[in-house]
């Protein structure tokens, strides 16, 4: 399975984005989904994981303005990333967590003034 994540763009600081992660085989129902994200010069690092049970987390400085989700079949999944923030600007992958799909091309969100 290699995901394909879409709805990245430019957007101002304090703006909001929600990208989407179309894959099959209702692997997000049967593995835990994650979120991803790469900055320029970074590691790619987790940002945001649901559990298979439902359980979301998410970390460091994106608590409290992502919400992560998916739909019932597990096929489609969802970053709504609220008051983003310049050091928000990274190319944002989905993937299972731990990592077990092919890494998709990411979309590319960039927050500036």
């Amino acid at each position: 399975v290699q995901p394909v994540e879409s709805g990245g763009g430019w957007v101002q600081p304090g703006g909001s984005l929600t990208l989407s992660c179309a894959a099959s085989e209702n692997i997000f129902r049967k593995y835990d989904l994650g979120w991803y994200r790469q900055a320029p010069g970074k590691e790619r690092d987790l940002v945001a994981r649901l559990t298979t049970g439902g359980i979301t987390t998410t970390l460091g400085s994106v608590k409290g303005r992502f919400i992560i989700s998916r739909d019932a079949a597990g096929n489609t999944a969802y970053l709504q990333m609220n008051n983003l923030k310049p050091e928000d600007t990274a190319v944002y992958y989905c993937n299972t967590y731990p990592v077990g799909a092919l890494w998709g091309q990411g979309t590319l969100v960039t927050v500036s003034s």
